[in-house]
């Protein structure tokens, strides 16, 4: 019988600041971990659109990335995947600070279960808990639930941590934490988010 490979020591990683790359840094360890034969869950909160680049690439690397999504859905998600439309950047599937967030932490409650049973269930080595830092800044979740969550990681298994407005409590907690810091965007000369590269 072949057993899998295992970490040597499960970390905690924590990707946050204003600029582009804290998913994209989180998913090319994913890829990374999986190119050594390691097992990765990926759970987005505040994400549903199921266009992005990151969820097809996970569906051909099935089952060693599993890829879950607990965020509102685009209107617009079908033709976005096709490639017949572009994000309009309107924010009706992100939550807005002040906002009625209702049905996002909705969802939320139900990713933060499944990022529960992920990472305490012994099936994967890294698990990815994206935009995990923004729904703790939005008060969709409590810093406490997720500061508990980290005591009770396995010893082996990896737990990144991605978004912007990390809580200060996360970034104490983490063992690495990297700050995306923009110097310059393309969103500043009004180039809108294009397919294959912002999603």
């Amino acid at each position: 019988m072949v057993t899998r490979p295992r970490l040597v020591k499960g970390l905690v990683q924590l990707y946050t600041g204003d600029s582009k790359g804290k998913t994209t840094a989180a998913l090319g360890l994913a890829l990374r971990a999986v190119g050594h034969g390691f097992k990765v869950c990926i759970i987005q909160f505040l994400k549903g659109g199921a266009y992005t680049g990151e969820l097809f690439a996970a569906q051909r690397l099935y089952p060693n990335i599993t890829f879950r999504q607990y965020g509102v859905t685009c209107e617009y998600s079908a033709l976005l995947r096709q490639g017949e439309e572009q994000c309009r950047a309107c924010g009706k599937c992100f939550p807005r600070e002040g906002g009625d967030n209702s049905e996002h932490q909705r969802l939320v409650r139900i990713g933060f279960k499944a990022a529960e049973e992920a990472i305490l269930s012994d099936d994967y080595d890294i698990v990815v808990l994206d935009e995990i830092n923004q729904a703790v800044h939005l008060g969709i979740i409590h810093v406490d639930e997720v500061l508990e969550l980290l005591d009770r990681k396995p010893p082996l298994v990896e737990v990144v941590l991605t978004g912007r407005n990390a809580h200060q409590a996360l970034i104490q907690r983490a063992d690495l934490v990297t700050e995306m810091k923009i110097i310059k965007h393309p969103f500043e000369k009004g180039i809108p988010s294009r397919r294959g590269i912002e999603y």
